[in-house]
């Protein structure tokens, strides 16, 4: 049987470079297709006989759209290694700068990234799926003023944090600075925008979304859905919490299997390469890795905002709860598995942030001075976690006595997420592709199978001693004269 090959090259709306290569059979029809991350990053490498506490300022460089994650987590770590938990204070201050990075994040995925597809539509011209295109559907007022409210949001990231991409106000075990009553003045006053902001943005998806039939069918759609396992942070109550927490991981029915501490994620997390990417992907170790299938006889599992609502019993502010029940009750109960859901998830997120921002902001401790503990213990191991905007995130590091780091292991959220990835391409290129009918938008709709997880490639991409990548040496008339491989 003959076959041929259509490469997406690159894919667009997302944080690093990938591919997407369809295999087709003689009549037209997928037969496979496969996720490639061709990029190589290696911070892992980069980290070793650094000295941990530089840990915080190397690692934010691994992207530009989720530095604040890759700080905190790292920060968190230090907190671990040296065996100083901050003081309440900065724990608040820190959470609380957390949360408005949560929601200017998950506001430009929604807008910029996601929401082309929905709001101006999945099988629209090209030229029109951008934000101008979103501008032209919703108004330019509205746009204009998300804008604002993002760039306020941003700016006082900037004055918490020291800077709004690369903050570097976290040390271990607490903070650099404290907060002025004036700035927590501006910050509370921004709460209440920015919750106005998130439900919006809530009655936008409602309407756009949700009330349009043709929409919600390929939401349910059997092309865009896996029963696989989920995981993410909870708090005491098995609530949704980005900063801290323990991880919590469901079956496909929705079964708590494992609930545990970042520090033991070795126990339940085990990573696989392929020879075709960059990326590696985890599985869960007690079930096993089984091929990139799902079911619950699969270890693959998910993460990212669905995954996070799945995981946990409910939302910790009352106005995202209410979200959060209305979500489930239409979409049939805890767990859902439709991978595009993942945006209605991400609207809730919004509002819990929001929220939580606003509640931080109005506790008294927010305004005191104690924020650091420097009773420091020899350094060993450190291991931090928090929940970036797609997914869990995992610092661990291995020093000597001087705090010079040995050994790094990173482990980003869309790793965790690869395989789901992975199966979500190839399912919904087989769905879709049928007798040599291909169209732009029919692309565009298989790209929305990895959208929906807003995947961070940069940081998912890991050297791991090895070169499966191939090197293509063309002359200056485009003609290829050679091809190397680096293993021989």
């Amino acid at each position: 049987m003959s076959s041929r090959k259509i490469v997406i090259d690159p894919i667009t709306r997302l944080e690093g470079h990938g591919k997407i290569a369809i295999i087709l059979d003689d009549e037209g029809n997928c037969l496979r297709a496969y996720f490639q991350v061709p990029e190589l990053r290696g911070f892992e490498k980069f980290l070793q006989g650094r000295h941990a506490e530089d840990a915080p300022i190397i690692t934010p460089r691994i992207c530009g759209v989720c530095p604040t994650a890759h700080h905190t987590a790292s920060v968190k770590a230090l907190d671990d290694l040296y065996k100083a938990p901050p003081p309440s204070p900065a724990l608040k201050i820190r959470e609380m700068f957390y949360n408005l990075f949560m929601l200017e994040d998950h506001a430009l995925h929604f807008y910029v990234l996601s929401g082309p597809d929905f709001i101006v539509g999945p099988d629209a011209p090209r030229a029109e799926r951008n934000i101008v295109g979103v501008m032209n559907k919703v108004g330019k007022e509205l746009v204009l003023r998300i804008i604002t409210i993002r760039k306020r949001i941003r700016k006082m990231m900037e004055i918490i944090g020291g800077r709004t991409i690369h903050p570097v106000f976290g040390m271990p075990g607490g903070i650099s600075r404290p907060l002025s009553i004036e700035q927590v003045k501006e910050i509370r006053a921004l709460a209440d925008e920015a919750l106005s902001l998130s439900l919006i943005t809530l009655e936008m998806f409602k309407k756009i979304v949700l009330g349009n039939k043709s929409y919600l069918q390929l939401i349910e759609s059997e092309a865009y859905t896996h029963r696989t396992y989920y995981m993410g942070m909870v708090d005491g109550k098995n609530r949704v919490n980005f900063y801290d927490g323990l991880i919590r991981v469901i079956d496909p029915k929705g079964r708590e299997i494992a609930k545990f501490h970042p520090s033991k994620y070795l126990e339940h997390i085990s990573e696989r390469v392929e020879p075709w990417t960059y990326v590696t992907f985890t599985y869960l170790r007690k079930v096993g890795w089984k091929g990139f299938i799902d079911g619950e006889n699969s270890g693959i599992y998910s993460v990212a905002p669905l995954a996070r609502l799945n995981a946990s019993e409910g939302m910790a502010t009352p106005i995202a709860q209410e979200a959060f029940e209305e979500m489930y009750e239409s979409l049939g109960g805890r767990p859902v598995h439709y991978t595009l859901a993942n945006h209605w998830a991400r609207v809730i997120e919004m509002i819990y942030a929001a929220e939580r921002v606003k509640e931080l902001s109005e506790d008294p401790e927010i305004e005191s001075k104690d924020i650091r503990n420097t009773n420091f213990s020899e350094p060993s191991v450190g291991i931090g976690a928090v929940e970036a905007p797609r997914g869990t995130l995992i610092h661990h590091y291995e020093t000597d006595e001087n705090g010079v780091i040995k050994r790094a292991n990173l482990l980003v959220a869309t790793q965790h997420n690869a395989a789901r990835i992975s199966l979500s391409i190839d399912k919904a290129a087989r769905s879709l592709i049928r007798k040599g009918e291909i169209s732009d938008g029919l692309l565009n709709m298989v790209e929305m199978a990895f959208r929906a997880y807003d995947p961070c490639l940069a940081c998912a991409t890991h050297e791991y001693g090895s070169m499966p990548l191939s090197f293509y040496l063309y002359d200056q008339r485009g003609n290829l004269k050679k091809i190397l491989h680096p293993n021989g």
